[in-house]
């Protein structure tokens, strides 16, 4: 493949541009994680990571299906017609939207949040710590929700400059606004703390919004009396939208809740099997928030990747390529194994020395050759759920990432208060050995 070819293929090219921007915030979180447990210490770590889950199920409910249906839609908008003012009509119809329907549910499921604060810290994340972080959260979820909805309809344009500046500049000012409060706080004699690391949570998602709100204000402005056809009040337009929105949203608030209720019985279970509450705290704050980012960073390819797989499969499916699909297929295969084993063997091998020179914490060594298995199997499931959601197969993904998400949440109720966090580890591994199989099987076709 020559280099003009891969600068016309606008998958090789979006790949490879959101993978330099991921690659990026992940070594700045990197050092981000490093900088965070060395100075608020790993209970505060679990602390803030306990608000993960919230914030998950916020996201899943208010701007990731949206944004993914933005995606598709606008794709849909461009390549359909062949009037290029027509499509962009369409496209900015969509994007209209979801931008309405997403700031919606992000006011209202911000009130919510900032009203019952004390209830879901102490009821739902068993923490009354996180309450102040709940709060401030709520001011994060509108900007979040725009610039989402932005970068899916850059990603329908087949745009991934502009999402992957976002990314960039949004981990930028996060990391380096908690830096400056570090450094008014040393100045003050106050310690860092939780509240101060979502605080700099809050500014990256503000800034993201300030990147993706310039982006779109550059956009060409369209003819007055553009939108008098096929507006947004066409209802054809917004019963369709809404049809993907409603069962995408369910589905990813299922997986979500089901993540989310798998991390919130960790730290409570580890107390069953004989932690104190900060001990519990501190184990899960080393294996989410030190271990797993270590773990996670090489998925910055694979999810790239699998962001731009999605509408390529989709397109190959309505031109019933089947080749064209089943080559695709088997290579994600082979790049998800090669990049797995990979990552394996390093991880196997420096493992110890990672949790020892970078965090200063021998268990999150340890944690980090036990996971090293993970590689592989995640990069694969990760890539062919990707492919499934191209093929228009959405329910089985969601069937196999909750079946998943059940091995380890019985790993964790029935053998940790017994085994401790091993048998979470052990759950890890099983539930990834499951996806990657099913997905495989369900593909089967196409191998």
């Amino acid at each position: 493949m020559t280099l003009s070819s891969i600068k016309k293929n606008s998958l090789i090219t979006g790949t490879l541009l959101m993978t330099a921007a991921g690659v990026l915030s992940r070594i700045i979180g990197f050092f981000y994680r490093i900088f965070l447990s060395r100075t608020i210490g790993a209970e505060a770590l679990g602390i803030y990571q306990l608000t993960g889950p919230v914030l998950s199920l916020c996201f899943a409910l208010t701007a990731s299906s949206i944004q993914t249906s933005i995606s598709k839609f606008v794709g849909d908008a461009i390549g359909g017609c062949e009037d290029s003012l027509c499509g962009e009509k369409k496209a900015r119809a969509y994007l209209f939207l979801g931008l309405v329907l997403s700031c919606s549910l992000s006011v209202l499921t911000g009130v919510f949040m900032y009203f019952n604060a004390d209830w879901i810290a102490v009821r739902f994340l068993g923490e009354a710590r996180c309450a102040p972080l709940l709060v401030l959260l709520t001011y994060s979820l509108l900007p979040c929700c725009i610039h989402a909805c932005i970068n899916g309809y850059y990603y329908g344009k087949k745009n991934a400059f502009v999402p992957s500046l976002c990314q960039l500049i949004e981990q930028i000012a996060r990391v380096g606004s908690v830096w400056i409060i570090f450094q008014v706080t040393t100045e003050k004699g106050i310690p860092l703390n939780a509240f101060h690391a979502v605080c700099g949570l809050v500014i990256g998602e503000c800034f993201g919004l300030l990147v993706s709100m310039s982006a779109l204000l550059q956009e060409k402005r369209l003819p007055r009396g553009s939108y008098s056809t096929d507006s947004v009040c066409n209802r054809t337009m917004t019963y369709a939208f809404l049809a993907m929105v409603l069962p995408l949203t369910i589905n990813r608030l299922a997986v979500a809740f089901s993540t989310s209720l798998e991390n919130l019985l960790i730290p409570q279970k580890l107390q069953l099997y004989g932690y104190s509450q900060a001990e519990a705290l501190s184990v899960y704050g080393i294996l989410s928030g030190m271990t797993l980012s270590i773990i996670l960073f090489p998925c910055v390819l694979t999810n790239s990747l699998s962001v731009l797989l999605l509408p390529a499969i989709s397109e190959a499916k309505g031109r019933a390529n089947e080749n064209q699909i089943r080559r695709t297929t088997k290579k994600a295969i082979r790049l998800g194994l090669l990049l797995g084993f990979a990552f394996t063997i390093l991880f196997l091998f420096t493992g110890d020395m990672i949790g020892n020179k970078l965090f200063h914490n021998a268990l999150a060594g340890r944690f980090i050759c036990r996971l090293a298995w993970l590689c592989p199997l995640m990069y694969v499931s990760s890539l062919l759920s990707s492919i499934l959601h191209g093929l228009g197969r959405p329910k089985q993904v969601l069937f196999v990432n909750l079946l998943a998400c059940l091995i380890r949440i019985g790993m964790i109720w029935f053998l940790v208060p017994g085994y401790g966090i091993g048998a979470y580890l052990w759950g890890l591994l099983l539930s990834q050995v499951f996806a990657s199989v099913a997905c495989m099987w369900l593909l089967r076709e196409y191998m």
